[in-house]
């Protein structure tokens, strides 16, 4: 049960890069890093690479939605990419993949948000 977090920033665009497992165990580690960073940069936008997760439950769930709802206020977006199966699962089944685009990789990302910005 742990998590490693790798983040950054370019552009008001905050990637972030996520390996092992997002449950309520980790699900604070997580939160801390992204609201110090989201609070101390101009970030609009966040790109969530999922590649390298292997679980995630309503916590991560939480995570997720909590930052797009955080971003949308100023016209900005959430996306994610690389969704294993399982994790994918847990991400349709929670509706987040109404609201929350899911990309082929960051290029793609970076593609729309010039887009949106």
């Amino acid at each position: 049960m742990s998590i490693t977090v790798s983040l950054h920033s370019e552009n008001q665009v905050l990637f972030v890069n996520l390996s092992g497992e997002l449950d309520h165990h980790t699900s604070g580690t997580l939160r801390n890093r992204l609201n110090e960073v989201m609070e101390n940069s101009n970030i609009r936008h966040l790109v969530f690479n999922l590649k390298q997760l292997d679980f995630m439950d309503s916590s991560g769930i939480g995570i997720i939605l909590g930052r797009y709802n955080q971003v949308k206020k100023d016209n900005g977006s959430v996306m994610v990419l690389g969704l294993r199966p399982l994790v994918k699962k847990t991400f349709e089944m929670s509706g987040l993949s109404q609201i929350i685009k899911i990309v082929d990789d960051e290029v793609e990302a970076a593609e729309i948000i010039r887009g949106i910005a």
